[in-house]
């Protein structure tokens, strides 16, 4: 028997191509979805472009199909637009048949009463515990999501004796065997009989060897890692390499600033790249960066703070190493005027091509994958991009830690050997933010 998805706004809002993603079933919409589709349109954020994108795929659909028939697809399945319901059934239900939502509901609910095999798709985890509450089964829509219960780490542990270490450090690579470990993958060499007997390899594909790290202990911008996974997380970010960064963990891993100390040692001092720039999606907890008061430079000041106080930390740092009296704040604005640093929005980032720079993209989890696509399209020849974020601090409403942009981009990219992963998890930030992130 054939299957009736019947699709919640917020899907198309999500992912136009889910029109498309359900093989030989039925598609349904309730003209409620429709309408939301009219007002998201004349947004001009990712949220109005899908909108447009899924209006344009309807009518492609529609010259196919007969009025009121509904539209063959493809894939062998059937798109049903359904109109002219009775909603008097919603107060039955305890729903308040004003509400969009609820009307979207009613149409699923009705369509069961009488006989479809229906499942309503949403994003909206209230609207699927709603449903599931009238006796409707619901279901997020699972494509572009990863297991976040499995996700690639980035490192293992691989056991081995005394002597292959030793060997490791004298020769400078260890054989391992084909397919245990994906290119840029680290392994913790550890001793059987002591296990603080260790060292650290990267995968090194092309020959089939674990190498050691090039730039284990290297002071960056007087930054310098504190912990193995740290020291990983930088051999990414300095190997000119490795195009592109993912980095995953709880706030006070060190995230952000490794990846900021490493862009400003790339560009300053190795000169490998003209310039920095840093960017974070707009997605505010009020208003949007639009509503700031000012310029564009004096709104992104605000929208910026975090990146602010991580280059304001190292500059700090060098400034103490260095012994110089130039004030941190001082030498932030020399850099962003000469534009070696440049900070922007992502709204401002769509339709340019970028090369020859060190791009940062924080907060990577709010983004979802198709603005991730997106935004590494925009990388140009030379450029090297890192996305860094943390999968359990989502304040898209939509997203989550197994559907967010950052997740499903390492995910994807997990064996390219121009990508490289890791997983932080141990806090240095504070004594008092460890215990914060472990207890509260």
């Amino acid at each position: 028997m054939r299957k009736t998805f019947v699709l919640d706004t917020n899907v198309l809002l999500h992912n136009p191509n889910s029109l498309v993603s359900f093989a030989d079933n039925i598609v349904l919409l309730p003209i409620e979805v429709l309408e939301e589709l009219d007002r998201f349109k004349r947004n001009h954020d990712e949220k109005g472009r899908n909108a447009r994108i899924a209006i344009r795929m309807l009518d492609d659909f529609r010259q196919k199909g007969e009025p009121g028939e509904g539209f063959p697809l493809d894939n062998g399945g059937l798109l049903r637009v359904l109109t002219g319901l009775d909603y008097e059934k919603a107060s039955e239900l305890g729903l308040s048949k004003s509400l969009v939502d609820n009307r979207i509901l009613i149409t699923a609910y009705t369509l069961k009463e009488r006989g479809e095999n229906v499942i309503f798709v949403s994003k909206d985890i209230n609207a699927r515990i709603k449903a599931d509450a009238i006796g409707i089964k619901s279901v997020d829509f699972e494509k572009q999501k990863v297991d976040f219960e499995h996700f690639y780490g980035g490192w293992h542990t691989l056991a081995v004796s005394r002597s292959d270490i030793d060997a490791f450090y004298k020769k400078k690579e260890f054989k391992v065997k084909k397919g245990e470990f994906f290119p840029n993958e680290f392994a913790l060499l550890a001793d059987r009989e002591d296990p603080k007997h260790t060292a650290i390899g990267r995968y090194k594909e092309e020959f089939g060897i674990l190498m050691p790290l090039i730039f284990n202990k290297m002071n960056v911008m007087s930054v310098r890692p504190r912990n193995k996974e740290q020291a990983m997380a930088m051999e990414l970010l300095l190997n000119n390499d490795i195009n592109l960064v993912t980095l995953v963990g709880p706030a006070g891993t060190g995230k952000t600033l490794l990846a900021i100390a490493a862009g400003l040692q790339k560009v300053m001092r190795d000169r490998s790249f003209a310039g920095l720039l840093i960017s974070r999606p707009v997605m505010p907890l009020g208003k949007d960066i639009g509503y700031l008061p000012g310029t564009k430079e004096e709104k992104l000041e605000n929208w910026m703070g975090p990146i602010y106080d991580n280059l304001e930390f190292i500059f700090n740092a060098e400034k103490k190493e260095k012994d110089t009296k130039t004030k941190a704040k001082s030498l932030i604005d020399k850099y962003v005027k000469e534009e070696l640093i440049e900070l922007e929005a992502m709204t401002f980032m769509r339709g340019r091509s970028i090369p020859d720079r060190f791009i940062i993209i924080d907060e990577a989890q709010n983004m979802t994958p198709h603005e991730v696509k997106t935004v590494i399209s925009r990388v140009g020849n030379g450029t090297k991009m890192v996305l860094t974020g943390d999968p359990y601090q989502i304040d898209n409403p939509y997203l989550d830690s197994s559907s967010n942009g950052l997740t499903y981009c390492a995910e994807k990219m997990k064996g390219q050997q121009m990508f490289g992963h890791l997983t932080l998890t141990k806090s240095e930030r504070s004594p008092l933010a460890s215990l914060a992130a472990e207890l509260l």
